[in-house]
């Protein structure tokens, strides 16, 4: 399995603006997970004081003054923002920590600029109902009415708007120009989506997967119906109505808004990052204030009324806030764009968003007219922005609107073996498998665990079990997460209750990552001691008398094979230097220039290839010239590894030859 560093740089990879499953967690929130920025997890419930505190701005102060420092303090983490209102108003709003480490310049939520990644959504999805409403965007219509390029189907029926508002247009995700701090490397949304269309995992409708493209489609469809650039449609019709003077879709920041950006960092120790300049821009390109997220908050709280003011109809505000299909019970779900669920037993809609440094939430609860808007400035030190933010608003939710602690159901009959039969590795909907970041989802996935108690455990939820309490239905032990196991199109299937933008599907034994990292690092260990006891054979050899096993062509055979482990190593180390960036989630690098160096490395696929003929032949020669046991089974050993190369090479999309990734 790769590390965290490793999975971290492939969540980011989905956008930046997509709710990771961090981020999914966090809101609905996410998140992934994330979106990730890439819906949270349902928060373990506890039994609500003898009196609940009153929301009021005094109360509210003196919790958020005792989370955040030292949060931010031990998080590593610059600065953080926060906004919440009630019944229409503005009820808190504070700056914490510093939006620039270097001038110790303080955040200030009403001047200070955030990125808020994914929950930019919002904006797109609320103009798309704009468009409804003025019946010029039909929701279940095929897209391509509204394109003027194609998006085929994978099978069955066309993609819609409704599909894309759910993360169900079947979408791989993908990495390619998503990302650029040169201005001069940044494409834009049109350009994007002509030149990089991914290709589709999913037939429409039908499988979950959180997909930033079809977002950025669906603002593209935005541009095109309404006639206005889309950040021009954004502006004249969301930010201008509802008073947001400092909030954009513009990529640089205009001139007025610059000086007021924070700066954004990996942590609060290291230097600042370059300002994000994301592709899809629909899908999280806005900078914004606290003050100015108020506002949206307040107009979505009001079915879209703010003051004198309406951005959506009643009915349009209310179609919006639904889901377009009814969800299962326990579980979240997909409105028109806001992720949908309960959370102590409230209705809560929402989005989160990531960039690499920049994380954000924001949650709304229709039926109390409050709403909850966060955002910080640094990723932290391991990770830490996303437990951080995930934990704030489980405790702001069982402070102000606590429930009763869950009774855990018993367990039925024959779960213990149901456990045994789920236990394996699955892969999320939400994958690659063109192009060489698949490699990254080939070798990371999610792991079920059967428990000695019945129970199941998943690697991605630290320290939680699940006990079945109905055929196929899983429940958290102390808690209200739930797991469903289906079949879909003849795949087990597990839907998790707070992610409704993506499923685990168990992965077949090609796919399996326990299965590949053995091939890999196997096959990588024989060929590192094939080379690396060349020298040291070679030297014995000429220091001592020691007769060759082999002689005349099994013995050109045996040195050939020497120079193939070589040259694999080599072609190891030039895909290395392709995916070394993503490792430490440097993204920018994956554009255009890099094509050169991709082209050269996917037509050096018959390096590995003519490698393993190579060991091939060698095993056979050597079987038949009757060498000792010893030596047929090193040569077979051998052969094996370097097959196990061209495996790998294949399987994560080495061999592939697009250029779009």
């Amino acid at each position: 399995m790769m590390g965290k560093k490793a999975l971290a740089a492939l969540l980011a990879c989905a956008l930046i603006a997509i709710p990771a499953v961090s981020q999914i967690k966090s809101s609905l929130a996410p998140v992934p997970p994330v979106p990730a920025a890439e819906a949270e997890p349902a928060s373990a419930q506890t039994a609500p004081a003898a009196a609940t505190p009153a929301l009021t701005a005094t109360d509210v102060a003196a919790w958020s003054d005792g989370y955040f420092p030292a949060a931010l303090k031990q998080g590593k983490i610059a600065g953080a923002q926060i906004v919440i209102v009630k019944d229409g108003q503005l009820l808190f709003k504070k700056g914490y920590g510093v939006a620039d480490v270097a001038t110790g310049a303080a955040m200030d939520p009403d001047r200070t600029l955030m990125r808020i990644g994914s929950t930019s959504k919002l904006f797109t999805w609320t103009a798309v109902m704009q468009l409804v409403e003025a019946g010029k965007i039909d929701l279940d219509a095929d897209i391509n009415r509204y394109l003027d390029f194609m998006i085929t189907p994978a099978s069955g029926r066309a993609v819609t708007m409704n599909d894309l508002m759910r993360h169900r247009g079947g979408f791989e995700e993908g990495l390619k120009d998503i990302l650029a701090t040169d201005p001069a490397r940044l494409k834009t949304n049109e350009r994007y989506l002509k030149e990089n269309i991914r290709p589709l995992l999913f037939p429409a409708g039908a499988v979950p997967a959180y997909s930033n493209y079809g977002t950025a489609l669906a603002g593209y469809i935005v541009e095109r119906v309404s006639g206005e650039p889309f950040e021009a449609y954004v502006q004249r019709h969301i930010l201008a109505p509802l008073q947001m003077r400092r909030t954009t879709f513009v990529q640089p920041l205009p001139a007025s808004l610059a000086g007021s950006m924070s700066k954004g960092y990996r942590q609060s120790d290291q230097p600042p990052a370059k300002f994000e300049l994301i592709a899809t821009a629909p899908a999280g390109s806005v900078s914004a204030t606290g003050a100015d997220m108020a506002n949206f908050m307040i107009a979505h709280l009001q079915a879209g009324r703010f003051g004198a003011t309406r951005i959506l109809q009643p009915e349009t505000a209310r179609l919006m806030y639904s889901p377009a299909v009814a969800p299962r019970a326990g579980f979240d779900t997909m409105a028109h764009g806001f992720f949908h669920g309960q959370r102590n037993g409230r209705l809560v809609i929402g989005h989160g968003g990531d960039t690499i440094v920049f994380h954000t939430d924001m949650n709304l609860l229709p039926d109390q007219g409050v709403g909850i808007f966060v955002s910080f400035n640094s990723r932290g030190e391991n990770d830490s922005v996303y437990g951080v933010r995930s934990r704030l608003f489980d405790l702001f939710m069982d402070r102000y609107f606590p429930a009763p602690k869950a009774k855990d159901p018993p367990a039925i009959a024959g779960a213990a073996a149901h456990a045994q039969a789920l236990a394996g590795h699955y892969e999320s909907s939400r994958r690659v498998e063109s192009g060489f970041i698949s490699l990254f989802y080939l070798l990371q996935q999610d792991k079920i665990t059967a428990n000695d108690d019945g129970s199941i455990s998943l690697a991605s939820i630290e320290d939680e079990r699940f006990r079945e309490i109905a055929p196929g239905l899983w429940r958290e032990v102390g808690g209200t997460r739930l797991l469903q196991v289906t079949d879909e199109g003849g795949r087990r299937t597990i839907l998790d209750s707070t992610n409704p933008v993506s499923v685990m599907q168990a992965a077949p034994l090609t796919r399996n990552s326990a299965f590949n990292s053995w091939v890999a690092g196997l096959s990588l260990l024989v060929i590192l001691a094939t080379v690396l006891a060349w020298p040291v054979v070679a030297w014995l050899r000429r220091a001592y008398p020691i007769p060759a096993a082999v002689t005349g062509r099994p013995a050109l055979a045996r040195r050939l094979t020497r120079v193939a482990a070589a040259a694999d190593l080599f072609y190891l180390g030039g895909w290395y230097m392709i995916v070394g960036p993503l490792l430490e989630t440097n993204l920018d690098v994956y554009n255009d220039g890099m094509n050169g160096l991709v082209r050269v490395m996917q037509c050096a696929a018959i390096i590995p290839i003519v490698a393993a003929a190579i060991g091939v032949w060698n095993a056979v020669l050597v079987t038949r010239a009757g060498a000792g046991w010893g030596v047929r089974l090193r040569s077979v050993v051998v052969a094996l590894a370097l097959i196990g190369i061209v495996w790998i090479a294949w399987m994560g999309g080495f061999m592939n030859l697009s250029l779009n990734y």
